[in-house]
């Protein structure tokens, strides 16, 4: 729910066919390329410094790019893009938008519809290698849903691709080719960049392979809507459909984050940029090498920033914390007597002056293990040991929850407090994906489910318990958009 502006998250420019017309298509998330090659230097390239440069001293960008390019990988993945069948054309129309007053349209539109069917679809990303033997990081996006991965380095070698891991958490995979002694970014730390710092990003807008583009620091630990566990770097460096996965380098040479979303109106770079930290995206790639998955912490609580007034009113000193406005039940937030009214200041010793702060330490928190939350109740601090849940068991997907739960086929989570005053509802669950009986009753992702046979539901164990209760078939109340309709599903 963002307006004016769109975050797009983005896999990449992807090449369509339609009945023998080929045309761009721009995916709902930051989109990727490859491309023309950057004109080499006649001289060596000089030294790329190995710490911060002096204030006021620009980057050497031309040694950085001259030492990296062999590292940036172009990515081409091949899936599928199911085309509806309500018109001859999908849903491309050569003749515009004036169909009433245009004879060719009234004479194709007599052809008879034809049955929604499967179409190939080509994307392309970016990414890097971290080890000479083939390991690659890249985007969960620019590869989710492909059939087929293959990576094309910059002397136009082409290898296939496996997918090791994917992570849609951070937004992060790890590929794998077989190849040896490859070229090698070298990685930074993320932690230590700050506001003004430069920054260059290599990758293949539009197609456009091996493009650098240079800019700073605009801020750091971001929380954007939809990913409150990644703390971005924003900055103005431009990215592009095709830049996704690429990386984003400091001003020592060293990559410090993985370009993967932009904030625009028009599609394309409007100066917001943002990327996954290196060091997070770090820890992604050793838990997919090790275990391929990639586990994050929950605890079970929806929560909201503070402002002066909620401050005053829950007797703070300042505009800080992380206030607690709902507890799941039966969560690991619940279990150590976390309530809502409840606002978190600081998460094992470190303080939280935001909710997005809280996330991302949670989220990073392995599951099982201990944490300490100072908390402030009614006036007073207290300190709250709690046992960190898992957020792989949080959700209803295919392959989590109960056996009955599972024939749903859908991930979901509670909404937001912003999320149910913009709606005008008490509570639900948004459906962050369908697939199997969910997908086949017509559940499509973004629905918010409202009850289940009647009974209003706000957590996903609750969800789970009244389809335990029930037979064969559970009625779903939906509302999608301004409308509210029942939706009868099979358990099976």
């Amino acid at each position: 729910m963002r307006s004016p502006s769109k975050l797009a998250a983005g896999a990449a420019a992807g090449i369509f066919a339609l009945g023998g017309v080929t045309g761009w298509m721009a995916p709902a998330i930051l989109r990727n390329a490859r491309a023309d090659t950057l004109a080499s230097t006649t001289a060596p390239p000089a030294a790329v410094p190995s710490g911060p440069i002096a204030l006021g001293t620009a980057p050497n960008y031309r040694a950085i790019v001259a030492q990296n390019r062999g590292a940036v990988v172009g990515i081409t993945t091949v899936g599928e893009v199911k085309v509806a069948g309500d018109q001859p054309f999908g849903n491309w129309n050569p003749f515009g938008d004036d169909n009433n007053n245009n004879p060719f349209f009234q004479f194709f539109h007599q052809i008879p519809q034809q049955p929604s069917q499967e179409m190939p679809m080509h994307a392309q990303g970016s990414g890097f290698i971290v080890s000479s033997d083939g390991l690659i990081l890249t985007n969960a996006h620019v590869v989710n849903g492909a059939k087929e991965v293959m990576v094309t380095l910059m002397d136009h070698r082409e290898y296939k691709a496996k997918v090791l891991g994917t992570d849609k958490t951070d937004d992060i995979a790890v590929l794998k080719i077989d190849a040896h002694d490859l070229p090698t970014v070298r990685l930074g730390n993320s932690d230590k960049l700050d506001v003004g710092d430069y920054v260059l990003a290599i990758g293949a807008p539009f197609g456009l392979e091996e493009t650098a583009t240079a800019g700073i620091v605009s801020a750091t630990g971001r929380s954007l809507p939809g990913d409150g566990a990644v703390p971005f770097i924003q900055t103005d460096a431009a990215v592009n459909p095709g830049n996704s996965g690429g990386p984003l380098f400091d001003a020592s040479g060293a990559v410090v984050g993985i370009n993967s979303q932009i904030y625009t109106n028009s599609g394309g770079y409007e100066g917001v940029s943002f990327a996954v930290p290196i060091n997070l995206a770090e820890g992604v790639e050793q838990q997919i090498v090790k275990t391929g998955k990639v586990e994050h912490g929950r605890l079970g609580v929806e929560i909201q920033n503070v402002n002066q007034s909620l401050a005053n009113s829950f007797k703070l000193s300042a505009p800080q914390g992380a206030l607690v406005a709902q507890v799941v039940p039966d969560s690991a937030a619940a279990k150590a007597g976390i309530k809502a009214g409840d606002v978190i200041l600081k998460y094992n010793g470190a303080p939280i002056t935001d909710s997005g702060q809280l996330s991302v330490r949670v989220s990073s928190t392995p599951p099982g293990e201990k944490a300490t939350l100072q908390v402030m109740r009614d006036g007073k601090p207290m300190n709250i040991t709690v046992t960190i849940g898992s957020a792989n068991n949080a959700a209803l997907a295919m392959n989590g929850g109960s056996s009955e739960a599972s024939h749903l086929g859908m991930k979901l989570r509670p909404l937001t407090p912003d999320e149910r005053s913009q709606a005008g509802v008490p509570g639900g669950l948004v459906v962050e994906e369908s697939s199997g009986r969910a997908a086949e009753a017509g559940i499509q992702q973004g629905d918010v489910v409202l009850s289940v046979n009647g009974t209003p539901v706000n957590s996903v164990a609750q969800l789970r318990d009244l389809i335990h209760d029930h037979g064969n078939q559970v009625a779903l109340l939906i509302q999608r958009g301004d409308t509210r309709i029942f939706i009868p599903v099979g358990l099976g």
